[in-house]
């Protein structure tokens, strides 16, 4: 469903991703796995069009679509969750939901009641102003934020980072029944626990490049790999 090959990006002057290659399937949720630095909130961003590769290729159901703005992807079925949240402070819950829906034909799976269904949190504190709410309450506004673009596809970015244990569990919970629905996604994560448990496949990435390539079972059963590019 989404294949990148051989992509180089660069923060100016400053060359971060080296001939990075990723395939996902449909249905499956493949991992990107890294510590923190190493490369994958950039590969995320290329492949949304926030940071546009210079080199590479990145295709979407078959076709091409590097060069695309953020919009176009999002209006093609990519969903995108950033690891910095950017909710919209100043508006509510419900409005936050409201601004980003948007319909693929005649219906849609995601509306703000089946959000609300999802995340049952969230239907509590609809008129809450999205900047007084916990970071736990944050990150899932902006994963039911990105469904209400009813995505086909969703790249999520460090959705566990600094959340409470708690927390952390809610979203894994609530991340796995998104492939139950239908999503496939791209997750990047430095909790590997998590990442392990949901995944069907795993990639790490060390200094912006590729370093591993192989099933979750492999990934979990290499130690050597996961010493020497994930831990701290």
């Amino acid at each position: 469903m989404l294949e990148v090959e051989g992509i180089h990006t660069y923060y100016g002057l400053s060359h971060i991703l080296f001939d990075v290659s990723l395939k996902v399937s449909r249905g499956e949720i493949a991992c990107l796995l890294g510590r923190n630095g190493a490369g994958k909130s950039t590969t995320m961003k290329s492949i949304m069009g926030l940071t546009p590769p210079r080199q590479g290729t990145i295709s979407f159901k078959g076709k091409s679509v590097m060069g695309k703005k953020p919009y176009q992807l999002a209006r093609l079925g990519i969903g995108y969750v950033p690891d910095d949240r950017r909710v919209f402070a100043d508006l509510t819950v419900g409005d936050n939901l409201e601004i980003s829906e948007r319909r693929s034909g005649d219906s849609a799976t995601w509306t703000k009641e089946s959000v609300y269904d999802f995340f049952e949190a969230l239907g509590h504190i609809d008129h809450r102003k999205a900047g007084l709410l916990s970071g736990g309450e944050q990150q899932m506004l902006t994963i039911a934020r990105a469904l209400m673009t009813n995505p086909e596809f969703l790249l999520l970015d460090e959705p566990t980072e600094g959340l409470a244990p708690m927390v952390v569990k809610t979203l894994e919970e609530q991340i796995g029944k998104l492939k139950d629905r239908g999503l496939t996604v791209l997750l990047a994560e430095q909790n590997q626990k998590v990442a392990l448990n949901l995944s069907d496949q795993g990639y790490v990435i060390d200094r912006g490049m590729i370093r591993y390539h192989g099933s979750i079972d492999d990934l979990r059963d290499n130690e050597e790999v996961r010493k020497k590019y994930l831990l701290v």
